[in-house]
């Protein structure tokens, strides 16, 4: 091994391993399908508090791990030192709705298939995805679990309300309750009968009842 052969570099030589052409397709399509993955999730988006970043961050996943897997599949070598790299990286970033969860994977996912050339699979695979989340997810049901509040004066303004509750409603269970003196507080996870929700006012009028409140409930109840 000569002086020069020390510093020489093969990085020039890598230049070429990707063309333009292929770069330039790859991106610009995985732009338009992180697009069709941000609409999507802002569409079916059912939180509390909607995080445009979150979508944006859905856009540049996939644009990143295509860019990441053109990389890899032009160099076995640099595939090897990719995964040690990507093995050391943490994310403390805690998902707060498990939805989130199936579009970050969705991100990825496409990513890795646009850059391995399955262009067909990864449009017509992110389509049918994306269908089926806004048919199922803004799929509005009288049998999603609903919260109710409910605030009394006294126990035979609890017994009337229980009562009414139970004649109107599909199922109505007691989930927690607090008492004080001249007022009582209830939380019952109830099934609608239908889509009405007349029902509350009617309860709000009632003798002993303060106020009466229906909230939409995800189905995890911590206490």
């Amino acid at each position: 091994m000569t002086f020069s052969d020390i510093f020489k570099s093969g990085f020039l030589e890598n230049v070429t391993s990707v063309s333009l052409l292929d770069m330039a397709l790859a991106l610009i399509l995985a732009f338009g399908i992180g697009m069709f993955i941000f609409l999507v999730y802002k569409k079916t988006y059912q939180g509390v508090m909607y995080s445009s970043s979150f979508g944006t961050t859905l856009i540049a996943l996939t644009m990143i791990t295509t860019v990441v897997i053109l990389a890899v599949t032009s160099n076995v070598v640099l595939s090897l030192g990719m995964v040690g790299a990507l093995s050391i990286v943490r994310f403390r970033t805690a998902i707060k709705e498990p939805l989130d969860i199936a579009f970050l994977f969705w991100s990825i996912a496409d990513g890795i298939v646009l850059a391995a050339g399955m262009l067909p699979l990864a449009v017509i695979g992110s389509v049918f995805i994306g269908v089926i989340l806004l048919i199922f997810v803004n799929k509005k049901s009288h049998y999603n679990p609903y919260i109710i509040v409910l605030s009394c004066t006294d126990s035979a303004a609890e017994t009337a309300a229980t009562a009414f509750l139970k004649q109107h409603l599909q199922r109505c269970v007691v989930k927690s309750k607090s008492a004080a003196k001249g007022a009582i507080e209830l939380n019952l996870e109830v099934r609608l009968k239908d889509d009405g929700t007349d029902f509350i006012n009617v309860l709000s009028d009632m003798e002993g009842v303060t106020s009466a409140v229906l909230v939409s409930y995800n189905g995890d109840y911590m206490g």
